[in-house]
């Protein structure tokens, strides 16, 4: 039986939040405390609150999509000098995704299209989660870029295809 559309949505969804937390893990492991909390100039983002960053807005918009209040307080994600330790930024991380992917696992062809208020979104849940995804590639794309530039490594995220190299 082929999938339906909703399933293909939300499994892919799925799929890829996972696979950017893992890639954020894995950057977090080569790096040192120091390394994730650097920051090039006062309007730069760290790493680290990059991080909390993702874990907020996963949070607040799995929440939105359980019909649970969540209270976020965004500016300390990007006020944060350190303090948050690599293992506690990876548990944390490791959290939110976990809590989102049990809500998207939860979710019902008929629920994406309902409507969920939260801060200043009017959003359906497809919206939502479509968000969020686009949310969480673009800083993981931060992430792994900051971290090639620190360390000089090829991460190995990305392998060409044998077809694509002939």
């Amino acid at each position: 039986m082929e999938p339906t559309l909703d399933r293909l949505f939300v499994d892919f969804s799925d799929k890829r939040l996972r696979q950017y937390s893992l890639e954020i893990e894995k950057c977090l492991a080569k790096l040192s405390n120091e390394q994730i909390w650097a920051r090039g100039s006062g309007n730069e983002n760290a790493i680290g609150n990059l991080v909390l960053h993702l874990c907020g807005n996963v949070r607040q918009r799995s929440a939105a999509v359980a019909g649970r209040e969540y209270v976020r307080i965004r500016h300390e994600e990007f006020s944060a000098t350190g303090g948050v330790s690599t293992q506690e930024l990876t548990d944390r991380l490791r959290v939110a995704v976990e809590e989102a992917l049990a809500e998207l696992g939860r979710l019902s062809a008929g629920r994406l299209a309902e409507r969920v208020a939260f801060g200043e979104f009017d959003q359906a849940i497809l919206e939502v989660i479509y968000h969020m995804e686009i949310h969480f590639a673009l800083h993981t794309g931060q992430i792994i870029f900051a971290t090639k530039m620190m360390t000089g490594e090829d991460l190995g995220f990305y392998k060409p295809s044998q077809s694509a190299t002939k």
